[in-house]
């Protein structure tokens, strides 16, 4: 009989299954070819339905396979995942995984300081900067990969109206409108037709020139749909309240990681001189974003970006598969 072991975190309401024991080594030299393995491997995606999907999960669950990083540069190597597949970059995933790496010991920490966590994703190499203090996790600051404007002002055309949207990187593609286009406002009560906008937006976008990532096709395809709401500024920077609808139809509780990296790229005129974005949740959970720095990527302009949050645990557990269940997993919604 089978046996995964795991440890759950969420970060700002949004769950991570680290999947810590009973994998099988997954092939490739890169995390980002491991990911192809993974999405093309009968044996392993099966093993991520079973700890994803119900009963031992739900339709908005969220997690990680650990694999071996790129070179010796990082501490860690992880394959992101979802209910539908495997993704390319998980902010809120990094967050608890720097808070795991040092709370587990798997990285040696300051007590009384900052500790840098390394992490491989299929996106490219990432940050998790671990604050403590007296020995016990206080935040973590998400230090992404470069993060790019894509398009603005795009006119798109979907089953429930044209909207204008905008398109941006954060280590994978996001589709940006505000709620108010479609008649909504970023709240628990209109959660359903937040999902089928965020789903109307993706589905109008597919196989679309807009839906290309310029330099690698691995990364390619709208990941998410942000739909936002502007609030009033805070005495740092701008405050918006948002909702990532990704996948197919899945719901990030969190303000979303790497969907604030791309929100950030989008924002950084508004963000010049140190101000900080105040990006709420659904679920009124906050992380604060910055603009640290400028590059390029691709030939294009980019920015450096670190997100401020923190995770907690939730469980310890080891699943197994009874051979006579003949529901393995499966999802309702």
């Amino acid at each position: 009989m089978p046996r995964y072991t795991t440890v759950d975190y969420h970060t700002a309401g949004e769950p991570f299954r680290i999947v810590t024991g009973g994998l099988t080594e997954i092939a490739g030299t890169t995390v980002a070819q491991r990911r192809v393995t993974a999405a093309a491997s009968e044996p392993v995606d099966r093993v991520r339905q079973l700890l994803c999907h119900e009963p031992r999960g739900h339709a908005d669950m969220y997690g990680c396979f650990l694999v071996p990083p790129d070179d010796a540069g990082a501490d860690l190597g992880v394959l992101f995942w979802h209910r539908d597949g495997f993704s390319t970059a998980c902010g809120h995933g990094t967050i608890a995984l720097g808070a795991w790496a040092v709370e587990s010991g798997r990285v040696a920490a300051d007590p009384d300081g900052v500790t840098d966590v390394r992490i491989d994703v299929p996106s490219g190499r990432v940050t998790a900067r671990v604050r403590c203090r007296a020995g016990a996790v206080e935040s973590v600051t998400f230090r992404n990969v470069p993060s790019y404007v894509l398009a603005r002002g795009l006119e798109l055309d979907t089953d429930l109206g044209t909207v204008t949207v905008d398109m941006s990187y954060g280590g994978a593609i996001y589709a940006s409108v505000p709620a108010a286009a479609f008649g909504l406002t970023v709240t628990p009560d209109r959660h359903h037709e937040l999902v089928a906008a965020g789903r109307a937006v993706q589905l109008a976008l597919a196989g679309t020139a807009a839906a290309r990532h310029p330099g690698d096709d691995r990364l390619s395809g709208v990941y998410g749909t942000i739909l936002y709401d502007e609030l009033p500024a805070t005495a740092s920077g701008p405050r918006q309240r948002n909702v990532t609808v990704f996948a197919d139809g899945q719901v990030d509780r969190s303000p979303c990681g790497s969907g604030t990296s791309a929100r950030l790229a989008l924002l950084a005129d508004e963000l010049a001189g140190g101000a900080v974005l105040t990006h709420d949740s659904i679920v009124g959970s906050t992380f604060l974003g910055r603009v640290v720095g400028t590059t390029e990527a691709g030939g294009r302009p980019a920015v450096h970006t670190e997100i401020d949050g923190c995770a907690y645990r939730t469980g310890e557990h080891v699943f197994t598969l009874d051979p006579r269940d003949p529901l393995p997993g499966f999802v309702l919604r």
